[in-house]
């Protein structure tokens, strides 16, 4: 990991880039499946799926009879772990819900507000060298919560043609029937249009690699919605003198074995820290079975040296992580005032593993500095609102002469015509 010290606010921005590919390059690929997916369906997922994941599929579902045998293919202590799992995120996803909202603005004018569930939504579950099984439960559990009429999920096959038999499990545990196995940027291009087997869909959930986060932006172009712009996983750790370095170098190398194009920094006030760290990262990376997409992340990866705590955290908000672990003694000050981060983990006993897996908090988080401006999955993200008005006529009487005014001021004289039809039909009946 590559050490700077006291970096000047202007070269923030280039210290702190993501690795990727050129946008203009993925962009490309992106175009080109999705125009041969909306005209080829069924056909150009199979010879997608054939190219970039080396499997001949004759079907694309995954069937019943598959989704419910596959509890004999897993472990009964990780079906056991799952069910646990599922309890927590249940608990903290169910404490989200809102009830209807209601107000007299004024006088006779009743507006209220009501959440409906999007009827048609898809969830995206990476898989390829680390299945995500944990991934179904973020999305199908809030979406199960949320009332979704549909939920369609897709995820890729492993080399030998079928999923993983934990993401089947966890997907019939929450009650999902149509799992489709296909990935990448072709599995985004079927929920965007249907094809003969795999239905359209209103709302795309999920995380994935670059190409997958440029095909979901790729999607709103056809009237998708997106959760957020969420692909390669990254975390950020703020760790002063009383860390422990072993447990800072454990957090940051289980996000750095997602995958090669990840990124984690340290940022401290202590250099003594930041070399320890450093040492620790290489003795615990030597046994890692993934170390050789650790290694790589690892190169892309900071060891930052602040002068204090307030520069510290002006830095990690620049930055927007999509995990920000804080172990301080003055951890009260990053928490009171961090602006910008998906999830944050306080104290030396809060790994970021328990998030991406049991605490209950969702792990679909905003990458790539977009937590400055977008929420991590909730249960909102499975619901929209509806706002309702009821005017009596005593109330438009009240409100009525404001509309007039207004409208015409905006020289919209059908909006005033619309209030003066009624007000004169009022006193007419008065």
């Amino acid at each position: 990991m590559k050490k700077i010290k006291y970096p000047a606010s202007k070269d923030w921005p280039k210290l702190l880039r993501r690795p990727s590919q050129p946008v203009e390059e993925i962009e490309q690929t992106v175009k080109e499946i999705f125009s041969e997916v909306r005209t080829k369906k069924d056909v150009a997922l199979k010879k997608y799926t054939n190219l970039f994941d080396g499997v001949e599929l004759e079907t694309l579902q995954v069937s019943k009879s598959v989704l419910k045998s596959a509890k004999t293919g897993i472990d009964p202590s990780l079906a056991a772990a799952i069910h646990t799992a599922k309890e927590n995120i249940i608990k903290f996803h169910e404490v989200q819900r809102s009830g209807a909202l209601s107000v007299e603005t004024m006088p006779g004018v009743n507006c209220w507000q009501i959440k409906r569930p999007i009827q048609k939504v898809g969830l995206y579950i990476p898989g390829g060298s680390a299945p995500l099984f944990s991934t179904v439960l973020m999305l199908a559990v809030p979406a199960m919560l949320a009332g979704c009429e549909e939920i369609v999920l897709c995820t890729p096959p492993g080399s030998g043609g079928q999923v993983d038999p934990a993401i089947l499990y966890t997907a019939d545990l929450c009650g999902i029937e149509k799992v489709y196995t296909i990935g990448g940027i072709q599995a985004i291009a079927a929920l965007t249009f249907g094809t003969e087997t795999i239905p359209a869909v209103y709302k795309i959930f999920g995380p994935g690699n670059q190409f997958v986060t440029a095909a979901k932006q790729y999607a709103t172009k056809f009237g998708l919605a997106i959760d957020m712009p969420a692909g390669p996983s990254e975390l950020l750790v703020f760790a002063d003198d009383s860390a422990r370095p072993d447990f800072i170098a454990a957090d940051l190398l289980s996000q750095a074995e997602h995958g090669p194009d990840s990124q984690v920094i340290l940022v401290s006030t202590s250099e003594e820290m930041l070399d320890e760290v450093a040492r620790e990262v290489d003795l615990q990376m030597a046994v890692l079975p993934r170390k050789e997409i650790a290694t790589k992340a690892i190169e892309n990866s900071k060891l930052i040296l602040v002068e204090n705590s307030e520069i510290a955290l002006q830095l990690i908000n620049d930055y927007g992580p999509e995990h920000f672990i804080v172990n301080s003694r003055d951890e009260g000050f990053f928490i009171d005032n961090i602006q910008n981060a998906g999830s944050v983990f306080v104290g030396p006993y809060s790994p970021e593993s328990a998030g991406d897996y049991a605490s209950g908090t969702n792990h679909t988080l905003p990458t790539n500095g977009y937590a400055r401006q977008y929420s991590g999955v909730t249960l909102d993200s499975f619901l929209k609102s509806i706002s309702f008005q009821q005017i009596s006529c005593d109330g438009l009487k009240s409100l009525g002469p404001v509309v007039e005014i207004m409208a015409e001021a905006e020289g919209l004289q059908a909006h005033r015509n619309a209030v003066s039809i009624r007000l004169k039909q009022i006193a007419k009946n008065e």
